[in-house]
Parts: structure tokens; C-alpha cells; sequence
């Protein structure tokens, strides 16, 4: 099946990164070896990571993965890149959930070392629900899985958002709240979303779809918002690491887009991601899998396991394909920057789901 080339990711060379690191790490371990560096395939487009092992009788952690900030020179998706504050989520859910996050070790917050923020943390084997080419084609261990094995997974990947939100004490999460905006930690985080598309257009074409999202988020406005809790924010099966051999979660990353919000902002992220690979499977020509991560059943037991029936979902969906919209137009407008597309006149066609987006506008999507 022919497929748009994958985006690029990085503008580093990976030799010159090992050797650095190694520095790096004599310097903070003296004696300390590195081997095995590799560059993981499904590297992503915001921070990026760097699989190694450390050899030295001291070290706390061996297995290693390091989450270094976006390339400056990658014309990055998002403006900027708190490696730090990512660090103390991390360090906060393993302190106060029995969330399986990796355990993190060091912090480097000089940029010196590797030419931008990184962290390193213990490294999780396992298997991760493929982004490229989704998890929801043929031919790979989540579509070849049997029906009760996906049941499996999806109750185990709800259980966690669950357990997430009702387990880790809210208030320890405050300082997640946008430093500008006022208002509800919910007016708050929708702000940000707005700064972060004017961001994302500034000297380029504004998408009108994306523009008529963010009405259409203010007619149905929640009358009653609910209490803020932490929010993982980039909550979806394909930021979860699952047994070699099985269904259950040994690690859950990518804390980038953690936030102080209302529960149904996980939810609704949680319930459109999926419906994003359901749609373009669809598209292009398969069944995918209609019967997982269904909104009903996702809402149904997120009740059932925390008492709390998600509520305005329309709203709440709409927000996560608008949220996802807009990196969509970003990694665009990053493509067109390294010559790989070209911005067409009209820029919602930049967006992948363009047409699902106007459909939860116009409220006929569901």
C-alpha cells in the first residue's frame, strides 16, 4: 500500500550524539562505558530518544533511554520543551500512583552537553502499538491479537487512566497550569491551545477549520467543568509499552503534554486518537478494528472503575481532534519547510482529518 513518506525527525547525527553522551557520562559517572547506542525507528517529531546500556559497577540503572529535547534546527513542533518538568511528573507518578512509569534518573538541563535539555531514565522492553502504519492495519500484534486479547489490552489501558487520575493527589499537579491565561484550569488550557496555533501560523496561511473548531468549542462550553486532575495529556495506547508476551502495560511515556484539566480532557484525547487511525484505516480500504476503544465502552468503564460518568464528551472530542489539528498543520508546515510537500492553497488540507474535524464541527461526526 503506498504511503506518504514518514516526516523527518531529526537533523542530528546519532554518531556524534554517542560520543557526546559518553563525555557526558564520564563526566557524571567517571569510568562509566556506553555500548549498544541505537536510534529507536518510531522516533518521534517532538523530543527524541536515544537507546543505550551503561557499563560501570555503580551505576543505578543500566538498560537506558534518554529523552532529549527537540533539534532547534528541526523547525520543532511544539516552542518549547521542558525536559525538566517532564522529569518531575515522572518522578511524581512513580511516587504517588502504581502507574508503571520508566524510573528516571539523571537530569541535564545545560543545553552543552547535547545541544539541548535531556533526561535519562531506566529502559522498558516490551511492545508498543505501531503509530506508522497504525496499529489499526493488518499485520501487526495488536490487529493479529483475538478479540478477547484487544479486551484485554483495552481494560488494561483504561485501568490506567483511571488509576492515574484517582490515585495521584490533584493538587500536587497545580503547577502544571499555564503560566499565562486566567480562569479555570480548563479557560486556561484551552488559551494555551489558541497561543499555540497563533504559534503555529504566525507569517503563514490560518486554517479556517481550525478557527471555527475553537467557536464551535465555545458554544458547547461545559456547564460544569468538573474538578481539575493530572493529566497524562498524550494519553493513547501508542505512548504504552505492553509485555513481549502479553497485554499488560510494563511502562507508560511521554509526559510532554501533562497538564492540570478536567478528567475528560485524558478521555477525550484517549477516545479520538483512536478514532483518528480507525478513520484513515477505513480510508484507506480496511475494516481496522470497529470494535476497540469504542467512546462508549471507553466511557462506560472509565465510570465503573472511578464512579465519575464523563460528561460533555461532545465538547471534549471535538477538543482533541481540534488539539490534534493543530500539530497536524504544524508537522505540515515543518514538511514544507524541508521541501518533502507543498502548502496548498487551501491549508485544511494539511490537516489529515480535516474531514472528521468538520464533521464533530457541523455535530454530525458521532
Amino acid at each position: 500500500m503506498a504511503t506518504a513518506p514518514r516526516p523527518r525527525t531529526s537533523t542530528r547525527d546519532p554518531e556524534e550524539l554517542g560520543r557526546r553522551l559518553t563525555a557526558w557520562l564520564d563526566r557524571t559517572l567517571p569510568g562509566a562505558r556506553i555500548s549498544g547506542i541505537t536510534v529507536p525507528g518510531s522516533n518521534g517529531m517532538s523530543s527524541e530518544t536515544l537507546l543505550f546500556d551503561i557499563e560501570h559497577p555503580d551505576t543505578p540503572i543500566r538498560a537506558c533511554a534518554l529523552r532529549l529535547a527537540a533539534d532547534p534546527a528541526a523547525y520543532t513542533v511544539f516552542p518549547t520543551y521542558d525536559m525538566a518538568r517532564q522529569h518531575r511528573v515522572m518522578s511524581l507518578v512513580a511516587e504517588h500512583t502504581d502507574v508503571p512509569v520508566p524510573r528516571v534518573e539523571w537530569l541535564e538541563e545545560d543545553p552543552g552537553p547535547l545541544g539541548a535539555p535531556f533526561f535519562v531514565m531506566a529502559r522498558a522492553e516490551g511492545r508498543v502499538p505501531p503509530d506508522v502504519m497504525p496499529y489499526t492495519y493488518e499485520g501487526n500484534w495488536v490487529h493479529a491479537a483475538t478479540d478477547a486479547e484487544r479486551a484485554e489490552l483495552q481494560e488494561q489501558s483504561i485501568s490506567l487512566l483511571a488509576r492515574l487520575h484517582d490515585q495521584f493527589p490533584a493538587k500536587e499537579a497545580a503547577f502544571l497550569l499555564p503560566e499565562s491565561g486566567t480562569g479555570s484550569p480548563l479557560r486556561r488550557h484551552v488559551e494555551s491551545q489558541r497561543a499555540y496555533y497563533e504559534w503555529v501560523v504566525r507569517d503563514l496561511a490560518r486554517s479556517p477549520l481550525l478557527e471555527r473548531a475553537f467557536d464551535r468549542l465555545a458554544e458547547l462550553w461545559p456547564a460544569d467543568e468538573g474538578e481539575p486532575v493530572l493529566n497524562w495529556g498524550d494519553a493513547r495506547i501508542g505512548n504504552v509499552i505492553y509485555q513481549a508476551d502479553g497485554f499488560r502495560p510494563v511502562a507508560v511515556l511521554d509526559w510532554e503534554m501533562a497538564a492540570y484539566a478536567p478528567r475528560e480532557v485524558d478521555l477525550g484525547w484517549t477516545v479520538y486518537l483512536h478514532r483518528f487511525f480507525q478513520d484513515l484505516t477505513v480510508g484507506f480500504g480496511q475494516p481496522g478494528l470497529p470494535g476497540f476503544l469504542r467512546r462508549e465502552d471507553l466511557e462506560r468503564r472509565y465510570a465503573e472503575l472511578t464512579g465519575h460518568t464523563p460528561r460533555d464528551m461532545e465538547f471534549h472530542t471535538l477538543y482533541a481532534a481540534l488539539r490534534h489539528g493543530i500539530v497536524m498543520l504544524r508537522i505540515a508546515y515543518r514538511q514544507a519547510h524541508f521541501g518533502e510537500v507543498e502548502i496548498p492553497a487551501d491549508p485544511d488540507g494539511l490537516i489529515l482529518h480535516h474531514a472528521s474535524l468538520a464533521a464533530m464541527v457541523q455535530g454530525t461526526y458521532w
